[in-house]
Parts: C-alpha cells; structure tokens; sequence
C-alpha cells in the first residue's frame, strides 16, 4: 500500500489505519463522533494527500479546461479555484473535481484518489488540437485540510498569508510553519477552512506545528470515517457513491456548475437536451421517520415498489437523525415525500427532505 509523508505522524497520534484505494490511510484516531463533533465546533486536520493533481499548461491551457468542463473556467482570476466535473460526451462525470488557476497558462486539476489515474488517461486522450501538456503531479504532492470554526485563528498564526482577506475558493502562496505552500479557503466538510498543498519533501513539520497550535482550540485529527459523515451533512458529492459515469450533471443536482454561455465541451448537447425536455431522475436527501441507519446500496421503496438504492447514508452526529441521498424519479422528489428503506428484513419510513442538511451557523 502507497503511505502519504504523514503516515508517521498519524501512528503516532494513534489513527487507526486502513486500506482505502491502495493508500494506507486513518480512519480515526479518537472515534468518529468526537472528530465530526470538533470539526463542526473547533477544528480538525486532515490528511488527504492521497487525492490527484493533475497540471496542465501551455499557451491553450485555459480552452482545454474549458472543453473538458462544464463549469466556466474563463471567469477564474490568478489564484482562484472552482469546483466542477471532468464530464463524458453523456453528461455524465469521470469525476468532480477543483480546478485553480496559477496562472494563465497553468492550471492544476485536484481529483478524487481512486480516480487519478483513470482521469489522467481521460485528459491526456483529449488533447490532441490543443498547445498544451499534461503531468500526473500527484506524487510530488502533500496535502492538508484544516477545517472548522477556529481553522483560521489557528492557521494565521504559522503563515504570513493574510488569511482574514481570502475570501473562499481563492489561493495564495506562501510559507506554512516555514515551508512552500498552495493555501486555498476550501474543504469538504462544510465548515470554514483552507487546505495545504506543498510539493516539500519533508512536510511533516506543517502538520506538527498546526497539532501543537492547534491543541489549545480543541484540535483533533480527522481521519476517513469523520470525513465521509462530515461531507454527507453537507451534501457534498461522493465519486462511486453519488455520481458516476451513469448519472448525470443535471440529475446530481449540479446545474449550477454548467455554464451553457461559455460555449461548447463535452457532453454539452446531451445536458442541453436533458435541460429543455427534463429530467426523469435526481438525486435527494431524506431522512429516516422510523429508526434505523440506511446504508449505500440499500432499496429505497416508494408505494411498495423499489424506485432506487441509497447512495449514501449515516447517522448524522451532529443532527443526531439518520440520514441519506438517494435518486428516485422526478415525481418522487418533493419535499415531505414519504419512502420506504430495506433495511434488514424491514421497511423503514423515510421523507424526502430540503438539502444540504446541515447549513454552517446552525441546523
């Protein structure tokens, strides 16, 4: 298994180690509730040096992006992020991804870890037409996430980095505890944060110093499980879960990353298409009215007939309710529809509920 530059630091701090995509990874350290609970009311740190970067440069850098994407890349100043999907000529995503814009014939992708690989092999496929190149820099690369409501106070005190003046998917280069780093206001929890990227050979100080700063706050580290209940309160998207090359951009509820006026990329007539005629399926939140915990690929049921499988679930720590997304056919989505899960040897009541489920500043 592939171990990140933190990998000593999390054995000492306790993580419990796991395999997750070929990467010797933590799923916790004091327990899934306690970190989800910190991040949401101090901080937490998180390692996720195990996703992809993908650089892309040359003098048409900026028209690649904008032919691999739907999203605008033409509207990213220097130094600004921006989510959005690689998609196929379907519509539908080789995965989600952000997008920064180091300069204007630079840009470097940051994709899930399972898919870094595969989505390399997809950009490089495509650029044949266009000037530029394509690096598969993962390697070189560590990465930090420091999120939650004392995330700032903590981080200005190991950077020079303005942090109060950044505004979020904004980035900035500078020192971290001494060492080059990529510090951009983004994350995957729905609280505030930054995460850290540095191409140092040695970054263990950056998680050290911000350990030991951070102690005071009620700073915990974060390993996987906390971060995939953290991301579903938020509903953020989960590759292999909740969207894939079968599902769609506008069916993921992700409209609002399609920019149809920048013009032409992949999959753009399929999405065009499916926007003026509608969708027949989306994916919703809902959460359970009866106990139980649904699970992903568990049968959602709508008047005794299975209408679709969960996609994600968890009990929620900080909502403290079960909860889900799930795609069922457009009639099925209105808030207050009422489903059923199988869970075991039961049906157990659900309703379709407003979503992101947890809104940062309260519930």
């Amino acid at each position: 298994m592939k171990k990140t530059r933190f990998y000593e630091c999390h054995k000492a701090l306790g993580g419990r180690m796991i395999e997750f995509f070929s990467w010797e990874m933590p799923v916790e350290f004091k327990g899934i509730i306690e970190e989800h609970m910190a991040v949401r009311t101090a901080a937490g740190l998180f390692d996720v040096s195990h996703m992809g970067e993908i650089m892309v440069r040359g003098k048409d850098a900026l028209a690649f992006i904008q032919h691999l994407t739907p999203n605008d890349a033409g509207r990213l100043a220097l130094n600004q992020a921006q989510y959005t999907a690689l998609t196929t000529p379907q519509g539908t995503f080789v995965d989600d991804m952000l997008v920064y814009c180091l300069s204007l014939e630079e840009y470097l992708l940051v994709v899930n870890a399972a898919n870094t690989d595969k989505d390399f092999g997809w950009v490089a496929a495509h650029q044949a037409g266009f000037a530029v190149s394509v690096e598969n820099v993962s390697d070189g690369y560590s990465q930090l996430a420091l999120q939650g409501p004392k995330a700032q106070e903590i981080l200005q005190t190991l950077t020079s980095i303005n942090l109060a003046g950044m505004k979020s998917f904004w980035a900035e280069h500078g020192k971290v505890a001494g060492i080059d780093a990529l510090v951009s206001r983004t994350g995957y929890t729905g609280e505030d944060g930054f995460e850290i990227y540095t191409t140092s050979a040695q970054p263990a100080a950056i998680l050290e110093e911000i350990m030991k700063v951070g102690q005071p706050f009620g700073l915990l580290p974060i390993g996987l499980g906390a971060r995939d209940t953290l991301r579903l309160e938020a509903k953020l998207m989960l590759y292999g879960n909740d969207i894939d090359d079968t599902t769609t951009v506008l069916e993921a509820d992700l409209k609002w990353i399609i920019k149809f006026k920048k013009g032409d990329f992949l999959g753009r007539d399929v999405l065009e298409k499916q926007l003026t005629e509608g969708i027949k399926r989306k994916i919703v939140g809902f959460e359970l009215i009866e106990k139980g915990i649904p699970r992903p690929h568990y049968p959602v049921f709508a008047a005794g007939q299975k209408a679709g499988q969960v996609c994600s679930g968890t009990f929620s720590p900080f909502l403290k309710k079960s909860i889900g997304l799930v795609y069922l056919p457009v009639e099925l989505t209105g808030i207050g529809t009422e489903v059923e899960v199988g869970i075991r040897d039961r049906q157990v009541k659900a309703k379709v509920v407003s979503t992101p489920f947890y809104k940062r500043g309260g519930k």
